[in-house]
């Protein structure tokens, strides 16, 4: 391995017993180039050209009051795969407000668990004090890395094969641009969603292939909402309306705590790719929230959508959690607010919707193959989680014709990343390809890249690939293959 050491950034960061400053959490605050990694075990395929880019909430400052993981500053990790090797390298997504504090030396925000009064400067996002640290989402469109903040903030560019920063997207709205905008792969086009407290209190927009906003409109919602993820079919956008959201009279006063709203249904807006508010069509559901999507398509009359079902959205605080951070804890661990993989139906005839269960596990963060985005898909990959943490500690497979599934186990103090589905050159099935994740070992106190072989799941790693430092956890992922990159496109 060939390594390079870029100067570390400025911290003020003290130590601390935080649960979630710690362990696998640890932040890290050089950046580094890597060449010819070196493999544990296994080999590195030749049948894979493409990269694989994780998003990571890394804090590099001494926190404003009481620290929350969503509040660290965005850090990407890229590892690239060409002709059977694969290099490294990382960089923070240098936003305004992470180059702000660089120049300060300090926070210049407090975070989600205080309140906005007691940032040193205005705030960003929908919350609207908060710092836009781009840390949340990561997707490639348009030949370029776009990074994105769950509150809705600016999408930042940059360079996939060196990470180079490009700055703040040209086509980003002013009312910004939450996480979980959606490529579809197909036709080159991304589709993205905002939020805020202010009417219309959505807005829904399409950006071409070649990074232009070809389309932006408002979705009028009743009020202020926290949708986090939309999904696509092949004509079709999907919005969301649910009954978790800020509490309205908090809301009057400044404080965004946000509360299950009992008697409101779950509401689903189906809009042309390319309509007009007035074509948005809404479909009522049971109670719940989701935070994530796997796929929809169109089947006859309607329209299938697959996710993680909430079945207890406000989840009690955890009562062994360290002082004050129950409520965090317990909405960061899964097994308290107990997603579900689920399937929605939506009736375009009839306007009917039913849905039910498709796995009574507790599953979330789930991938597949994007070239099957937006159309009918057999294979799905969720991830499970360690009880009481927010930290993956295994995969399972899911066959959504058959209904049958395999499930991997990481050994124990190992923990994964969300994983994406990495297609074969020349696939000739929809699993043919790799599960790929990076993943930290607490018992050693490394990290590595890991490769799952999709027809061959249970049997574990193909490769084991030694990162040169361990990282810290993360939220979202993103592979793409080279040609995709290069072209922005599949089809279309």
């Amino acid at each position: 391995m060939r390594l390079d050491r870029l100067p570390p950034v400025k911290s003020s960061l003290k130590p601390s017993n935080h649960p979630y400053l710690n362990g696998a959490w640890s932040p890290i605050f050089g950046e580094v180039n890597a060449e010819d990694l070196d493999v544990i075990e296994g080999a590195i395929p030749t049948d894979i050209d493409g990269i694989y880019v994780r998003n990571t909430e890394n804090q590099v400052h001494q926190p404003i009051g009481r620290y929350h993981p969503f509040d660290g500053d965005g850090m990407l990790h890229l590892i690239s795969f060409k002709d059977g090797k694969a290099d490294y390298r990382n960089r923070f997504v240098r936003t305004r407000g992470f180059e702000a504090e660089q120049e300060a030396g300090q926070s210049l925000w407090a975070g989600i668990m205080e309140g906005p009064g007691q940032s040193l400067r205005p705030g960003f996002g929908a919350h609207g004090g908060l710092k836009d640290s781009s840390s949340t989402d990561v997707v490639v469109h348009a030949g370029k890395i776009v990074s994105t903040f769950y509150q809705c903030g600016e999408a930042y560019c940059l360079d996939p094969k060196t990470l180079d920063q490009g700055g703040v997207a040209s086509w980003g709205p002013l009312d910004g641009v939450s996480a979980h905008t959606k490529v579809d792969e197909s036709t080159g086009e991304m589709l993205f969603f905002n939020y805020s407290k202010y009417a219309p209190y959505m807005h829904y927009g399409v950006v071409d292939r070649e990074g232009k906003l070809a389309h932006y409109v408002p979705v009028p919602l009743p009020g202020p909402r926290l949708p986090h993820d939309m999904a696509f079919t092949t004509r079709y956008s999907i919005l969301n309306d649910f009954p978790l959201f800020w509490d309205a009279e908090l809301l009057k006063r400044n404080i965004h705590a946000s509360r299950m709203h009992p008697g409101m249904t779950s509401r689903f807006g189906v809009i042309p790719r390319y309509g007009q508010p007035e074509e948005v069509r809404w479909f009522d559901a049971a109670p719940t929230y989701v935070l994530h999507w796997l796929n929809a398509y169109e089947e006859g009359d309607e329209i299938v959508l697959d996710g993680y079902f909430q079945e207890e959205p406000q989840p009690k605080p955890m009562a062994d959690a360290p002082g004050g951070l129950g409520h965090m804890m317990a909405y960061l661990d899964e097994h308290s607010f107990k997603p579900k993989l689920h399937r929605w139906r939506f009736n375009l005839k009839t306007g009917e919707t039913t849905e039910r269960h498709l796995d009574d596990r507790i599953l979330e963060f789930g991938m597949f193959n994007q070239q099957y985005a937006g159309k009918p898909y057999r294979y799905a990959y969720s991830t499970t989680t360690k009880p009481g943490w927010f930290l993956f500690n295994g995969y399972v497979k899911h066959d959504l014709v058959t209904g049958q599934s395999w499930a991997l186990k990481l050994p124990e103090g190992c923990y994964a990343s969300e994983s994406p589905f990495a297609p074969r050159i020349d696939a000739k099935d929809e699993d043919d390809g790799y599960l790929v994740s990076f993943i930290i070992d607490e018992n050693k106190q490394t990290s590595e890249c890991i490769l799952v072989d999709c027809k061959r799941f249970s049997d574990g790693p193909v490769v084991r690939i030694a990162l040169p430092h361990k990282i810290s956890s993360g939220t979202h992922s993103v592979w793409a293959d080279r040609r995709f990159i290069e072209n922005g496109a599949f089809g279309g």
